[in-house]
């Protein structure tokens, strides 16, 4: 469905908390190397529960590596540091949305390159930013909504977004 690209990430509860929710939604999870923790962090697994093995998940040394990967996909590029709402763009299946490290987000040359493929999350100037796995829940749910997506679980419970 959707790529969620998680840029050198540095805590492994965000990491696993989003890992589970990628499980949830039938997209996948891919990580830009440097990663701050290891993959078998007791934090990552306990976050992501018993999910983990059910997760699509992809490693990259860099993001040029993550493009030529994907040259059809669209790329949203998710920062604090834009005008653009989230709900603004109009998503398709297979778009990647990248989310950048919890300290310091996406690096400035990366979003200064791709400026017209920024998004943001309005909020109060009271805070900073929002959590990393809050943010990539509220804009995939946001582009899940959009192309009208139906996943199933296991009861055989319909879930309309």
């Amino acid at each position: 469905m959707f790529k969620i690209v998680l840029y050198q990430p540095e805590i492994p509860a965000n990491t696993g908390n989003i890992g589970r929710l990628c499980v949830g939604t039938d997209c996948e999870l891919h990580i830009i190397k440097p990663m701050r923790f290891m993959i078998n962090d007791k934090y990552l697994k306990r976050a992501g529960l018993d999910y983990w093995q059910n997760l699509k998940f992809f490693t990259h040394d860099n993001l040029a590596e993550l493009q030529a990967k994907y040259p059809e996909s669209r790329i949203y590029f998710c920062t604090t540091k834009t005008a653009r709402k989230y709900t603004e763009p109009e998503y398709k299946a297979g778009d990647l949305f990248v989310f950048g490290p919890e300290s310091q987000g996406i690096p400035e040359d990366i979003l200064i390159k791709n400026k017209n493929q920024t998004i943001t999350i309005p909020m109060s100037a009271k805070l900073r930013s929002v959590n990393l796995s809050n943010s990539v829940a509220i804009v995939l749910y946001e582009a899940l909504r959009q192309v009208q997506w139906v996943g199933e679980d296991n009861n055989d419970r319909r879930i309309i977004c």
